[in-house]
């Protein structure tokens, strides 16, 4: 037993030596006293096998117990080491999620960032809906204050109704040569200067150029209708008179219905400046733009007709403008006249005529093609005019006896070319305008109406050469004041017929009287001139004048006229003594008128 525990004690022995001697001890005396020990041993009595095993036992429990110990230290700190690693690992998992949460948070804080920044830029962009949408409301507000309290134009149905260029006038004229026509000049009418007229001047007062307009406007999706009514007191009913109480009648000035596609077509009809007057915008009614005068008959040298007529236009990029018309037509003859036909007759009453007038049988409407341009500088037009004449002609009516065998209708087509423009200079203050007329049988569409036709001694129709032409300039140094001069006239050519024995102008006629004056054939009857059968060859006119608005706003336009005209009637030479060496006779007039006016706003 003890043979078997000997080499395995040695080995426990030698392992115990060697770790006793590994470890440090913390002193010098603690060596001595081993150093001691192992002397003594070596001087002592050798322990017995039991004993040493006994003590080899011991150090073996001693040793086992700091074995264990030390497992046990180990164990514990494997597991702080895993409680460790375990803590590591979570800190790191809360780390992550630390650092997941913060970049979360991060992203959160820019997303709250750009939230804050979306709702600052929403705020401001809400405040400035909210100004425009107080300003809108406000405007809004003040256009229904404006509509309620001054109310540019009556609703009715959906339909605006605006009274918009109604006006009262208190009109005045002084003519140095009287005439006996009112406000109104009648051209062609001038007193010759050797005339008892010419001698005698006159003065008129009147209010009857005031107006009524009346414009309705109804709108679709695609089209706009519009109805205009204008109307003044101009009429002469059969009991009109100055003697008391004033009793002209109300006169038709126009009387249209149109109707504005939005794909630039307009079809108008109704009675309407003629398509030949000159307009401000386009081709469009309403648009007209006549003389600034005071005169209602306007000025010498004004292409126009006030008239029934049926419009189609076409505008194209609001720049340029195409249109025709067929419009009411009515010839005036001039000259010599033979008895062996006919052009027309005086109205019936009937007919709703007025029988102390003429009216010719026309042979179809008067046609009016008409081009406008608006390049950005001015209106610039160009038209052409086609009419048709004809009478109704007696070959045997000189016969013995007269017979109305071979009677026949004769047919003649005349028209003309013309156009114009105005233009704008000095910011608008200053414009320009020109236009005029020429052609075969177009004299009734200039101012004065001078004729447009004769006749050849067998009856047939020649249309005379004529021309009008009018210059224009106005002129608006301050906002209140506007100044224009217009100088134009209408001309009528010669036509000579048959060898001299007829037509118009004629060398033949009689004019030995024009230098005399006549005698009166009543209280109203006045003294013309002698024997002064000359023809009409043209009349010209300068006109001056100026408007001056003492108010122009929403309340109206309130102003006055003041306007100077110098007019000359010349007749073509005949034979006989003459005023006008080398031409015919002449008649001049000096005109002052002056108007005060209250527009409607």
């Amino acid at each position: 037993m003890i043979a078997k525990w000997k080499a395995p004690a040695g080995l426990l022995l030698v392992f115990t030596l060697a770790a006793g001697n590994a470890q440090t001890t913390d002193s010098a005396s603690t060596s001595a006293t081993r150093k001691t020990v192992h002397h003594t041993r070596r001087t002592e009595r050798r322990p017995s096998v039991e004993s040493q095993i006994e003590q080899l036992r011991e150090d073996m429990n001693a040793q086992r117990s700091q074995i264990d110990a030390l497992r046990q230290q180990l164990s514990e700190r494997d597991a702080e080491l895993q409680r460790a690693q375990q803590d590591a690992a979570a800190a790191q998992a809360a780390a992550q999620q630390a650092q997941q949460a913060a970049q979360s948070q991060q992203a959160a804080v820019e997303a709250n960032n750009q939230s804050v920044s979306n709702l600052q830029n929403a705020v401001a962009d809400l405040k400035t809906s909210t100004t425009s949408a107080v300003a809108g409301v406000r405007r809004q507000q003040a256009r229904l204050r404006k509509q309620v309290e001054h109310p540019d134009a009556i609703n009715y149905k959906g339909v605006t109704i605006s009274p918009k260029g109604s006006f009262i006038e208190a009109a005045t004229v002084y003519r140095s040569a009287a005439t006996g026509g009112g406000i109104n000049t009648a051209l062609t009418s001038i007193p010759l200067q050797d005339s008892g007229q010419a001698q005698t001047s006159e003065f008129f007062g009147s209010g009857r150029q005031s107006r009524i307009a009346l414009k309705g406007t109804g709108k679709l999706d695609n089209v706009a209708m519009t109805g205009y009514y204008e109307m003044d007191w101009l009429g002469t009913g059969i009991t009109s008179n100055n003697n008391q109480s004033n009793s002209y009648v109300v006169r038709q000035r126009q009387l249209w219905a149109r109707a504005a596609f939005t794909n630039g077509w307009n079809v108008s009809g109704g009675q309407m400046w003629s398509l030949t007057t000159e307009t401000t915008h386009g081709l469009d009614n309403g648009t007209e733009i006549l003389p600034a005068t005071i005169d209602p008959q306007y000025t010498a040298g004004y292409v126009w007709n006030r008239q029934y007529g049926f419009r189609v236009t076409k505008d194209f990029a609001n720049k340029f403008w195409i249109g025709a018309s067929l419009e009411n037509d009515q010839a005036l003859p001039g000259g010599t006249e033979p008895t062996n036909e006919f052009i027309g007759s005086a109205g019936t009453g009937g007919g709703l005529y007025n029988s102390t007038a003429n009216y010719s049988f026309n042979l179809a409407p008067e046609i009016v093609a008409k081009l406008a341009w608006e390049p950005g500088w001015g209106h610039w037009e160009l038209f052409g005019v086609a009419r048709f004449f004809r009478n109704r002609i007696y070959p045997n009516a000189s016969a013995t006896p007269p017979s109305s065998a071979g009677a026949y209708n004769d047919d003649v087509t005349g028209g003309g070319i013309g156009g114009g423009f105005r233009v704008p200079f000095a910011n608008k203050k200053l414009s320009v305008g020109l236009k005029g007329l020429w052609g075969d049988g177009t004299g009734r569409m200039g101012d004065s109406t001078i004729a447009d036709l004769t006749f050849h001694n067998d009856g047939q129709i020649s249309l005379l050469h004529t021309f009008s032409a009018l210059g224009t300039v106005e002129a608006s140094p301050i906002k209140r004041l506007t100044m224009y001069f217009n100088y134009g006239g209408d001309y009528v050519g010669r036509d000579i017929l048959d060898g001299g024995t007829a037509g118009y102008g004629l060398y033949t006629t009689n004019m030995s009287g024009c230098t005399t004056e006549g005698l009166p054939g009543g209280v109203y009857t006045p003294a013309s001139t002698g024997t002064c059968k000359g023809n009409n060859k043209d009349v010209q006119e300068f006109t001056s004048g100026y408007w001056y608005n003492f108010y122009n706003g929403p309340k109206g336009v309130f102003r006055y006229g003041l306007q100077y005209s110098y007019l000359e009637r010349d007749l073509w030479s005949g034979t006989g003594g003459t005023t006008n060496p080398g031409g015919g006779a002449k008649g001049t007039d000096n005109v002052f008128e002056t108007s005060l006016r209250y527009y409607l706003p």
